[in-house]
């Protein structure tokens, strides 16, 4: 079985962790070759490119699979993508992201590929954005979708959006989390050194956030009402993990409140040393406005933390409702306020919601599982694609 993954970029990102995490888990699997396709990995957020390493050859990059729209360079990463895919004879394309997920999809089709397989990370249309651009999106993926063979949701979410935009149908739908190395989350202990390098008193009460520092994100809200929280809880601190092109925003509006030495800004972190950093807050947020389900949350789960999120897209998967967190209506900054001050107060209820995230994520969120129900799903398309074309 010859299996090509497809992304846009390999930046520091969910959708990016989980391809890197299931191309190598997948060429473990007896029988199996893959390859991971991919354009540059440009940007503020980082590069993953290193973590494959351990796979010499692994990787391809094609310079002209870019993210904007650009028409000549896409023409040019179309082509190329179908005569690569062509000649390596691939029995699988399995694509990921927005540009790659379109231009990947319709080159696999020309180049004749039994099975195409397109993982939805996160909604490429909806409130977020314009109508127009919203039509664009959708017409597109309508498009792409009469040619895909299967749809891989990382949150039943992101399969009801896409079946109600007319996309697909719902036998071609298959929900597998997004899994990733639970150990280092499980195991995580506060380190005295990086507390103190970072600022943080023994006394503080910690609310992370981990995202990337741009638009949608939702790091504004919580900036937003920190003077309220910092008056109501002197030892609270906020502590960002991640980098992007909105950080001199962020930070000018910190200066501009008078609440700088109230938040910290860790910057990139390689996703090896997440968990170190997890191990620091007594809970986690997370406000973001587009999403398919966060990695953040199973992952401030299986370290024991309670989170509270926006209950957008595949959030409430994993955020259930005073079960392992607080779930609240995207923008009721007032609810975030009260759940965040209720937290800080009662350490039970904090570990009652982190105990209940650990058996959660034991349960739905190990790599192990994730690349075996990858495996199972590709074997059963291609037995199915044998039997029509018979």
């Amino acid at each position: 079985m010859r299996v090509a993954h497809i992304i846009t970029r390999l930046i520091v990102g969910g959708a990016q962790e989980n391809t890197i995490a299931s191309v190598l888990g997948l060429r473990r699997q007896a029988g199996v070759e893959v390859r991971l396709l991919s354009g540059p990995s440009l940007g503020p957020e980082g590069s993953l490119e290193p973590e494959l390493s351990v796979a010499p050859g692994i990787l391809t990059t094609f310079p002209d699979l870019v993210r904007p729209l650009h028409l000549w360079k896409d023409w040019r990463a179309l082509r190329h993508l179908t005569s690569w895919l062509r000649n390596w004879r691939a029995d699988i394309v399995h694509t990921h992201s927005g540009k790659a997920g379109i231009l990947g999809r319709l080159a696999a089709r020309r180049a004749d590929v039994p099975v195409i397989v397109h993982t939805i990370h996160g909604p490429s249309f909806g409130a977020f954005q314009s109508g127009l651009a919203n039509a664009l999106f959708i017409a597109a993926e309508r498009f792409a979708g009469r040619f895909t063979t299967h749809f891989v949701s990382v949150a039943d979410a992101m399969s009801r959006q896409y079946l109600a935009a007319g996309i697909g149908r719902p036998d071609r739908y298959s929900r597998i989390f997004s899994g990733f190395p639970l150990d280092p989350f499980l195991s995580a202990t506060p380190d005295a050194g990086l507390r103190e390098r970072l600022g943080l008193a023994p006394g503080h009460f910690v609310v992370g956030k981990i995202a990337r520092l741009f638009k949608l994100k939702g790091h504004e809200d919580l900036i937003a009402v920190a003077p309220e929280l910092v008056k109501r809880c002197p030892r609270i601190r906020f502590l960002f993990v991640g980098d992007g092109a909105w950080r001199r925003r962020f930070e000018d509006e910190i200066v501009r409140r008078g609440l700088t030495g109230c938040f910290i800004f860790a910057g990139l972190v390689p996703p090896v040393a997440v968990a170190e950093y997890v191990a620091l807050m007594d809970m986690l947020v997370h406000l973001s406005s587009r999403e398919g389900l966060p990695r953040s949350l199973p992952q401030a789960l299986a370290a024991g933390k309670p989170v509270v999120a926006y209950d957008c897209d595949g959030a409430r998967e994993v955020c259930r409702e005073n079960e392992t967190g607080f779930l609240l209506a995207p923008g009721d900054r007032g609810g975030l306020v009260e759940r965040i001050l209720l937290l800080e107060q009662d350490s039970g209820l904090r570990s009652r919601f982190g105990g209940r995230g650990r058996a959660l994520v034991r349960e739905h969120f190990p790599i192990e599982k994730m690349v075996e129900d990858l495996h199972a799903l590709y074997l059963r398309l291609l037995a199915l694609t044998s039997l029509t074309r018979a």
